[in-house]
């Protein structure tokens, strides 16, 4: 992912003292959720291919429904 691709969607959540940023992107080879954690201006980023964006979520609320006790 380089300076030339283009955002297509961003969103950020605040929780304590961390930002994460969740920016959907285009460029030449697709689209791709681009994941940064901020915590004090260190950051972590990973990138999910848009292709498997359905799985992400699914297992992102499978994990949720055990967290909450379902």
């Amino acid at each position: 992912m380089g300076y030339n691709d283009d955002l297509l969607h961003t969103e950020q959540i605040i929780a304590d003292r961390k930002k994460f940023f969740l920016d959907l992107k285009s460029n030449a080879r697709g689209k791709v959720l681009k994941i940064t954690e901020d915590v004090g201006g260190n950051r972590d980023t990973i990138m999910v291919p848009a292709e498997i964006l359905g799985d992400f979520i699914a297992a992102l609320t499978d994990i949720r429904a055990t967290a909450e006790g379902e």
